[in-house]
């Protein structure tokens, strides 16, 4: 029988977020890491290899960080957690952290040495805080423990990508989510209706976004034809992409390559950030965006949406599906769909990498005498295709059927997403499966396999824009980590706070150059010629 959850709810204020992106050797030089793994082999897997089934020799609990969400909260019964136990011999013991407390807990957690052996739902660059305490693994000095892991690198030619992740000691601590292709999901959504009634075609770049919001406006004087969710966030960062600027969610580190210059700077001081901050500026200031968009909780926006208040809101697929389609409905004729991002003065540009969010492993766990075996299982669960098929869709024959040419369908009596609405069984919150915690990155045929036909077709639009290039490394030795730690937040508080008040209005363009003076009084230069100087310096080592 399986324990009770364990709740935590405390929360306190986790560490700077400070981002280096940091070097290695050509063939990655990750084998062993100095620790012998003589006798840490109980319970492990003699001949586990890639494409092979991993079970655990005897029953093996793992400790795990887990983040809730509230639209499928955890259960205690999930057919997820019998399967993993069934397939592997490993029990997961999950400490449960909800979603608003996740990063607070983590770092409570992480730094009072009490964190859960796999610490999971960790995006890169969120590890760095972490890494001078010596409370997380240096994974890469393992991955010869993870054949998965390292056959996805090879066929998908990864190791570009994974490279950003090391730090100045030439090792990575975060285990990414690793996608076959870059995709982007986030866009603006339209009420097609409206636009197909007043004329309108859906707009190409940020130009067109204003040139239809302003006819939307137009026609329907007492609304916001924009009333955005996700508090802004969403919508300046993948706009921000085609500006050629890091901003919401994207703003993740406080510096940004330029490619002409060839060196680092502010992204929050940078021409192309005034330029984003001003066409948002110019959007409230004419009535074409709601300036609620920055504040308000997502239900407001989706009722405002729902209700005929406004007319375009930020949108992944499974926001279509599940939030407005449903609620547009009420609306008679209203249809929703969303827009390929739109074109910026960057060109028709996406800026991303294949890797999203992963896991980090307790430093704590290569103390264990069943560390290989946990390294097995981490391979298994996260980065097999077997069990990335498995965490998605289910249990075939019980959640899923797979026919001959490998569709997969959902059962009649299981939902999710746009499939079959109205059963009585949800696919997340009954059976815990394409949940967030285990389900990330993989092939593209299982990424888009539960996709509309609707999705697919976007994204094969999506897939003929221009990838910007990936920054060069400039990874922080320990030194310097520390000094930028001091620097990051305060920095990145101040950027976020002043954008949204030279965006509402609440502070006039033209103190630019004073916010500007203001980043510098905050160290901005400091944290700039930190990060040039240690990219001068693996420049110089690696040529």
């Amino acid at each position: 029988m399986r324990t009770k959850w364990k709740r935590t709810l405390l929360t306190a204020v986790a560490g700077s977020l400070v981002v280096s992106l940091a070097a290695c050797s050509e063939e990655g030089g990750d084998a062993g890491g100095g620790v012998n793994l003589d006798g840490k082999k109980t319970a492990s897997m003699a001949d586990y290899k890639a494409g092979a089934q991993f079970k655990a020799s005897e029953p093996l609990d793992v400790s795990l960080l887990y983040l809730d969400q509230s639209h499928y909260p955890i259960k205690d019964d999930w057919l997820l957690w019998k399967e993993i136990t069934q397939r592997t011999n490993i029990t997961i013991k999950p400490t449960v952290v909800p979603y608003s407390d996740y990063d607070q807990k983590r770092g409570l957690l992480i730094s009072s040495g009490d964190a859960p052996t796999i610490i999971s739902k960790t995006y890169p660059g969120q590890e760095e805080q972490f890494v001078s305490s010596g409370a997380i693994l240096p994974v890469s000095d393992y991955i010869d423990l993870m054949p998965n892991f390292k056959d996805k690198v090879e066929k998908w030619k990864l190791q570009p990508e994974l490279n950003t992740l090391r730090q100045e000691d030439g090792k990575f601590y975060v285990l990414p989510g690793m996608h076959e292709k870059i995709w982007q999901d986030y866009t603006l959504a339209f009420r097609t209706d409206e636009l197909k009634r007043l004329n309108l075609q859906a707009p190409k770049n940020w130009d067109e976004v204003y040139t239809v919001l302003k006819a939307i406006k137009a026609a329907n004087p007492d609304s916001y034809p924009l009333s955005d969710r996700f508090e802004g966030k969403s919508i300046l960062n993948y706009a921000g992409q085609t500006f050629g600027t890091q901003a919401g969610w994207g703003y993740v580190k406080n510096t940004i390559w330029n490619e002409s210059a060839q060196k680092y700077e502010l992204t929050g001081a940078t021409p192309e950030y005034k330029q984003l901050v001003e066409y948002f500026r110019k959007l409230v200031a004419e009535g074409l965006m709601d300036p609620e968009s920055f504040t308000q909780k997502d239900d407001a926006a989706i009722q405002k949406f729902a209700s005929g208040k406004s007319f375009a809101i930020s949108s992944n697929a499974q926001n279509i599906v599940n939030d407005y389609r449903p609620n547009v409905s009420k609306i008679p004729g209203a249809t929703v769909a969303k827009i390929p991002l739109p074109a910026g003065p960057k060109g028709d540009v996406i800026r991303g990498t294949r890797l999203e969010s992963g896991l980090m492993v307790s430093a704590k766990a290569v103390e264990s005498d069943k560390f290989v075996a946990t390294m097995q299982f981490i391979d298994w669960l996260w980065y097999s295709d077997e069990a990335q098929e498995f965490t998605k869709w289910g249990v075939k024959g019980t959640t899923y059927d797979k026919d001959a040419s490998g569709k997969r369908t959902l059962k009649p009596e299981v939902a999710f997403g746009g499939m079959n609405v109205g059963a009585p069984k949800n696919l997340q919150r009954d059976f815990g499966f394409q949940g967030g915690v285990f389900y990330y990155g993989g092939a593209t045929e299982l990424l888009q396999s539960m996709f509309t036909e609707e999705e697919v077709a976007f994204q094969k639009t999506m897939a003929n824009k221009k990838v910007e290039a990936l920054p060069p490394p400039a990874p922080l030795n320990e030194e310097e980590r520390e000094r930028a730690a001091l620097l990051e937040s305060p920095l990145k508080d101040f950027v976020t706070q002043s954008t949204l008040q030279f965006i509402l209005g609440q502070r006039d363009m033209s103190t630019w150059d004073a916010y500007v003076k203001e980043l510098e009084a905050k160290g901005s230069n400091d944290l700039v010629e930190l990060v040039n100087g240690a990219h001068k310096r693996y420049k110089e080592k690696n040529g």
